[in-house]
């Protein structure tokens, strides 16, 4: 079996900071995603999904259809790259730009 936790890392590593904490005895764990200091998304993996490599890749695509849903790309394009992933990737989240530095005199 996988790791499940490399399988999230590698699916949301290069885009955000990924914060995973135990949560109960039951083996249930918190997933933080941050990006510059703001948390994209937070979810309790129970230890039945963090087991079950096909649940946990669902919860996975889960969640990166919410955060691009919030990033405001359109929901029918996610779903085609997310039921056709051998012909379609997900968009990339949309970074914000840097403020402009105001010009020194």
């Amino acid at each position: 079996m996988d790791n499940p936790f490399q399988l999230i890392t590698d699916a949301f590593a290069e885009d955000y900071q990924i914060n995973l904490s135990i949560q109960g005895l039951d083996g249930g764990i918190m997933l933080t995603l941050s990006n510059a200091g703001r948390v994209v998304a937070k979810r309790m993996i129970s230890a039945q999904q963090r087991n079950d490599p096909q649940r946990l890749k669902r919860l996975v695509q889960s969640i990166q259809f919410g955060i691009a849903i919030e990033q405001g790309h359109s929901a029918v394009a996610i779903l085609q790259a997310m039921t056709d992933s051998a012909r379609h990737a997900l968009p990339p989240p949309i970074r914000k730009r840097p403020a402009a530095l105001s010009a020194r005199h």
